[in-house]
């Protein structure tokens, strides 16, 4: 848990949770903390500087039975983590290699879901200085990386707005989204079954704040959609998780224009490694589906245990 990418607060939050729902299942863990990058002590260092040699140490050393990815952004669900422990042969909770690598760059993962018939809305790829400089789609759009997760560096351009003043922090290539209007909903995949819809409702955009602190979003489960939104939204979850051969968890965000029937949902993103935080989605909903936390999470060590 931990790491040196954007999520590093809320793996952490992620990791204690799961850590401690995985003892009263039952199992022995030992916690591995990742650092920022300039980590001292017990915290090994950011994967940024060298610190997959000394976490390839550490798991050298442990010899886990299966390790419990509990990492979120760059370096930990990207491929690069999961690649280390495919070197050492360990058992590892969530999706492979390809399938991390595919979800977290969003202009690879809409090939994967254009291939796949799934409904997803343009985007384009430009040059941080170009999107300053001027409107590389006609607003309203989406400015964001292309690769990082939580809503982190999201910039929202509506009609008559200037060019965005993108942060100096952003990447220097960036993806430009046409902007898709109505609800926010998602969808956990657990294994080969699509759990439940959830309606994401905040005063504004869905951002990192939102999602993490207490009270900036509510969550509405099941959702008051109708029944044909709802058969989609779990259809689409599904599809989108094979299209990009993920394992385990994940989960599938949409938007929904509610004024054009089911042609008005639009898949956004999938998350290999949805977070496993007091106020995260998944566990909402494996509970929904009469999962308790613990018993997710005991499935997941199991689900990674029995892979080929």
């Amino acid at each position: 848990m931990g790491g040196p990418s954007a999520e590093h607060e809320v793996s952490l939050s992620t990791g204690r949770e799961c850590a401690k729902a995985l003892r009263v299942a039952g199992f022995e863990v030992v916690e591995v903390t990742l650092g920022r990058g300039d980590a001292a002590g017990a915290s090994v260092a950011g994967m940024g500087d060298r610190g997959g040699a000394e976490l390839a140490r550490r798991l050298s050393e442990q010899r886990p039975d299966v390790v419990f990815n509990a990492l979120h952004g760059r370096y930990g669900e990207d491929g690069c983590v999961q690649g280390l422990l495919e070197w050492f042969g360990l058992p590892y909770t969530h999706s492979g290699v390809l399938a991390s690598a595919l979800a977290m760059d969003k202009t690879r993962a809409k090939h994967a879901f254009r291939e796949a018939g799934l409904p997803i809305v343009a985007s384009v790829i430009a040059d941080r200085e170009d999107v300053r400089a001027g409107h590389v789609m006609p607003p309203p759009y989406v400015v964001k990386p292309n690769d990082e997760g939580s809503s982190v560096g999201v910039y929202i351009v509506h009609e008559g707005d200037p060019a965005p003043a993108l942060s100096d922090a952003m990447p220097a290539r960036v993806m430009v989204e046409a902007y898709a209007p109505g609800r926010e909903l998602t969808t956990t995949v657990m294994g080969d079954r699509a759990l439940a819809v959830t309606e994401i409702v905040t005063d504004g955009w869905y951002d990192y704040d939102a999602k993490y602190a207490e009270g900036g979003s509510r969550h509405v489960i099941p959702a008051a959609i109708p029944a044909e939104i709802t058969a989609a939204c779990l259809d689409y979850a599904l599809r989108a998780h094979r299209a990009l051969g993920c394992r385990g968890l994940s989960r599938t965000d949409f938007r929904w224009d509610e004024s054009r029937g089911v042609d008005g949902l639009v898949l956004l993103e999938t998350n290999t490694q949805p977070g496993m935080t007091p106020t995260s989605l998944a566990p909402e909903q494996a509970a929904h589906a009469g999962i308790a936390f613990p018993d997710l999470c005991r499935w997941m060590v199991e689900d990674a245990l029995c892979r080929d």
